[in-house]
């Protein structure tokens, strides 16, 4: 028959065992955690999170309200501009003063016009369901050709061989200017998977830019990869730069789009359908 005593040494050796234990597995616990942190730090195939593209507001200009902006695009000193909603679409071309240079061209009620871009002399523009490309004279906008585009048209830039589009979707085509047929396919994404929505666009200096439709956010690209390297929040601009009114209290669709790279000043000009203001900003 036991003791008290050996009841008592048995309990404190179970009870020394049962503390070790417990140390062990916290510490195992711990290590086993450090050690997943660390792999998932030092992960190359890891995809790096967007940075935040930063910029100062430099000016405001003037801005059509009754202008739907799909695409806009500096030529020098002159800017081109393609408005959007039927029976009220155009191609401008307007001076420093946001003033025509030549008179509009009114598309036909049945187009929409969308995404615009200058490629070796002439000024292409998109239609969104109607699978057009009108090709002007990017001097008088006289038209001179007509292309066929398979799918819908949303933003559109170029860079020095390829005119570059999107439909809406997460896919960025690069087309012959010639006949729009598809050179190559790039996917847009961040480290969350695939970025849909992307509508205008502008190619700067190796990068892509592109709002995301619906948003106030644009996003810088790689345009060897596809992957979303920075992004940009126009959240409340309006309101920095004095408009008190949002326009999307009139349509809720009266969002940023419109992005446009001034080579001479190295400055942005962005704007948003039916906006009273173009706003000039630098990213940093």
């Amino acid at each position: 028959m036991m003791t008290f005593k050996t009841l008592l040494h048995i309990s404190k050796i179970h009870l020394k065992n049962f503390l070790l234990l417990t140390l062990l597995f916290i510490f195992a616990s711990c290590n086993n955690s450090a050690t997943n942190n660390t792999d998932s730090n030092s992960n190359p195939n890891a995809i790096q999170p967007p940075t935040t593209l930063n910029f100062d507001i430099v000016k405001t200009h003037p801005h059509d309200t009754s202008a739907y902006t799909e695409g806009l695009e500096w030529d020098g000193n002159h800017l081109i501009e393609s408005t959007g909603n039927y029976k009220q679409s155009k191609l401008r071309l307007l001076d420093s003063n946001m003033k025509d240079l030549v008179s509009p061209v009114k598309l036909d009620v049945a187009y929409f016009g969308e995404g615009t871009t200058l490629f070796n002399g002439k000024i292409y523009q998109l239609t969104w369901k109607e699978h057009k490309v009108f090709v002007y004279d990017a001097k008088t906008l006289k038209k001179t050709n007509e292309l066929y585009w398979p799918y819908e048209g949303w933003g559109m830039t170029h860079d020095d061989t390829a005119i570059i589009i999107n439909t809406g979707g997460s896919n960025i085509y690069y087309v012959d200017p010639n006949n729009f047929t598809v050179k190559k396919t790039l996917g847009v994404f961040n480290n969350y998977g695939y970025v849909s929505n992307i509508n205008e666009l502008e190619y700067v200096n190796g990068k892509l830019y592109g709002n995301v439709y619906m948003t106030d956010n644009i996003i810088q690209i790689d345009p060897n990869t596809g992957r979303v390297i920075a992004v940009a929040d126009l959240s409340n601009i309006l309101m920095k730069v004095g408009i008190k009114e949002d326009p999307k209290t009139k349509d809720p669709g009266n969002v940023l789009n419109g992005i446009a790279y001034h080579k001479t000043k190295g400055t942005f000009f962005i704007t948003g359908k039916d906006w009273p203001v173009l706003i000039e900003l630098k990213f940093k």
